[in-house]
């Protein structure tokens, strides 16, 4: 079975309402049974990091704590090279922790459109990637899947979800796009952690992050965290059959209509 770790990165309001330019959700999959070593591989990477750095093992490492030096890092007074160091080794870890990583990018300098159809709109998008990646054909990743998220807009994922199970709409809020194979292959409602307590999660908010900035230039200060080449970290880990067919960076899907 595989198991998708989704977090977000932007928001879905109107950029005229100061709302991002872009609205991203990144992916971490992982295969049920490299989950245990994967896990140990992943503490064992804290622990560097923490000996390395003096992040501690409960500290929650996000792209918003590692661009501001807020969040649980606040009082290590780390500076912004130090920060990029250490949101670069996280992608570059994924390889060794056997995961695949994709994002998905909703641009809203296109047009604009209500928040909660980028919403529904970035949702489907990843649902049809992940229905297309449980049936993939000469991979050992197809099979069942299950869906864990970081906390927040519970009810609407979970109807997402149960939709996608009968039917999969591919743009349907942009009046664009049609009918996908139904995910019949999702196990039981979407799961929900608090990202403090996953590492997991942490590290899709980091994948989120990177395939925003890709899209989305930073400026001065974030690239020095953060440049738009981060995505590239992610290396060997980076789930190109996502988008091969159609194109761009790999294991990127924009959208933008």
């Amino acid at each position: 079975m595989l198991i998708a770790y989704v977090d977000e990165s932007g928001n879905t309001g109107r950029i005229t309402q100061g709302g991002s330019a872009a609205y991203a959700l990144g992916c971490l999959l992982i295969r049920s049974r490299d989950w245990p070593a994967s896990f140990d591989a992943l503490q064992a990477f804290r622990q560097r990091i923490r000996d390395k750095f003096g992040v501690p093992m409960r500290a929650e490492i996000k792209a918003s704590h590692l661009l501001r030096g807020g969040g649980t890092i606040r009082d290590l007074g780390l500076a912004p090279a130090v920060r990029r160091l250490i949101f670069r080794a996280h992608l570059r870890e994924l390889d060794n922790l056997k995961t695949k990583a994709f994002g998905i990018v909703i641009d809203k300098r296109a047009r604009s459109v209500a928040p909660e159809q980028v919403f529904d709109l970035g949702w489907e998008t990843l649902l049809q990637r992940l229905e297309r990646a449980s049936r993939f054909a000469g991979h050992d990743e197809d099979g069942p899947f299950m869906i864990v998220h970081d906390e927040g807009e519970d009810d609407q994922i979970r109807k997402l979800v149960r939709k996608a199970r009968r039917h999969l709409t591919a743009g349907s809020a942009f009046g664009a796009g049609g009918l996908s194979n139904a995910a019949r292959k999702l196990v039981d409602d979407p799961v929900s952690r608090r990202s403090e307590h996953s590492h997991f999660i942490q590290l899709a908010d980091l994948v989120a992050y990177a395939a925003f900035r890709d899209t989305i230039p930073p400026g001065a200060s974030v690239a020095a965290v953060c440049p738009r080449t981060m995505w590239a970290q992610i290396g060997n880990a980076i789930r190109t059959e996502t988008n091969y067919l159609k194109g761009g960076t790999p294991g990127i899907v924009v959208r933008k209509n």
